[in-house]
C-alpha cells in the first residue's frame, strides 16, 4: 500500500490529517498552568483566534481549561481539544478509565484528539517488553472510543522510529499524530520524514527550548532583523517545518504573541531560516524516549 502523506488544507492554518480532520497549527499548551491563570489565559487565546487547546491526563488541569472554554463561548464545533494517556495509565483497565475520565473532567462529549503520552509504562523497566504489550492495549481501548465517535482521531506523543513501525504494523486504525520535541537545535529530521512517511502529522512541543532558545545569539540576532520576537521566530521556524506548534503561557501579553495572526502572516527570510537550521546539534531539552522497548 502506498504510504499517506501530509498534505496542506487551503487554510494555511490548519493541518489535515489522514481522516480530513483539520489540526490548527497554532495551539495553547497548558503543561505546568493550572487554575484561574490559566482558565483566563484559555479564554483569552479563545479571544485572540486561537482554537486548538493541548492538555494531558497527568497534566491535572483539566477543570480550569473547562471553565476557560466555557467562559470563551466558542461552538464546541469550532474548538480542537487535545488530551493524552499517561505512562501511569497504561494497560486496558487503567487506560478505559482514564479516556472516560478526560471526557468527564474537559465536559466534553468528544475530544478531537487523544494520544498515548508516552511509549513506556510508569514502575516497568525501560527495557522490558512490557511496555509494548502494555501500550498496545492503551491503543485498542482508544481505537474503541474513536470506533464510538468520542475520539474524532488519534494519535501518539515522543515515540521514536521503532515505535512507531510496531504500531503501524499492529493498528486497526493508524496514528494520525505524533507529538514531539522540535525546535534548531533538536530537529529531528529523520524521525519527522518517518512520519510524513507514514502519513502521520507532527505537533512539535519545546519550540522554545524550555525557554533557553530565548536568549540564544543567533535567535535573538534573527529576531531583531525580522521586528519579531524571539519566541515569534522559533515558532515560526517550527511552522515552516510543517509542524503545528502549541506554544504554552498564562501571561496574557505574551499570549498576544503566540495568535495565529501573529504567527502566520509572515515568513522568515531565506537567510534567517538558514541560520536557525544551523543551530543542530541533537540537544534534547526533554525526556528521552529513545531506549524505551
Amino acid at each position: 500500500m502506498a504510504p499517506l502523506s501530509i498534505r496542506m488544507s487551503q487554510q494555511p492554518s490548519t493541518l489535515v490529517l489522514r481522516n480530513g480532520q483539520e489540526l490548527p497549527r497554532v495551539g495553547l499548551g497548558t503543561y505546568k498552568a493550572s487554575g484561574e491563570p490559566l482558565a483566563h489565559a484559555v479564554t483569552s487565546a479563545l479571544r485572540s483566534g486561537m482554537r486548538h487547546i493541548d492538555t494531558a491526563s497527568i497534566y491535572k488541569n483539566s477543570a480550569p481549561i473547562a471553565s476557560g472554554l466555557a467562559a470563551g463561548n466558542v461552538p464546541r464545533s469550532e474548538l480542537f481539544i487535545t488530551s493524552k494517556v499517561s505512562a501511569y495509565e497504561q494497560g486496558t483497565d487503567k487506560a478505559r478509565a482514564a479516556c472516560q475520565a478526560m471526557l468527564e473532567g474537559l465536559q466534553t462529549p468528544y475530544l478531537d484528539l487523544v494520544l498515548v503520552h508516552w511509549p513506556g509504562a510508569s514502575k516497568v523497566a525501560v527495557t522490558s517488553p512490557e511496555n509494548a504489550r502494555l501500550r498496545l492495549q492503551t491503543w485498542r481501548v482508544m481505537e474503541e472510543f474513536h470506533a464510538r465517535g468520542l475520539f474524532r482521531s488519534i494519535g501518539v506523543s515522543n515515540y521514536e522510529e521503532h515505535h512507531i513501525r510496531h504500531l503501524m504494523e499492529a493498528a486497526a486504525t493508524p496514528p494520525a499524530v505524533n507529538q514531539m520535541e522540535v525546535h534548531p537545535r533538536r530537529q529531528n529530521r529523520q524521525l519527522r520524514a518517518a512520519c510524513a512517511e507514514a502519513g502521520v502529522a507532527v505537533v512539535a512541543y519545546a519550540s522554545m527550548g524550555c525557554g533557553e532558545l530565548l536568549c540564544h545569539p543567533v535567535v535573538m540576532a534573527v529576531a531583531k532583523e525580522c521586528g519579531k520576537t524571539p519566541a515569534q521566530v522559533l515558532l515560526r521556524w517550527g511552522l515552516e517545518e510543517g509542524c503545528a506548534v502549541i506554544p504554552k503561557s498564562v501571561n496574557l501579553q505574551h499570549l498576544q504573541q503566540f495568535t495565529p495572526d501573529a504567527l502566520l502572516s509572515w515568513q522568515l527570510e531565506a537567510r534567517h531560516k538558514a541560520a536557525l537550521d544551523a543551530l543542530e546539534d541533537d540537544h534534547k531539552f526533554c525526556w528521552d524516549p529513545k531506549d524505551v522497548a
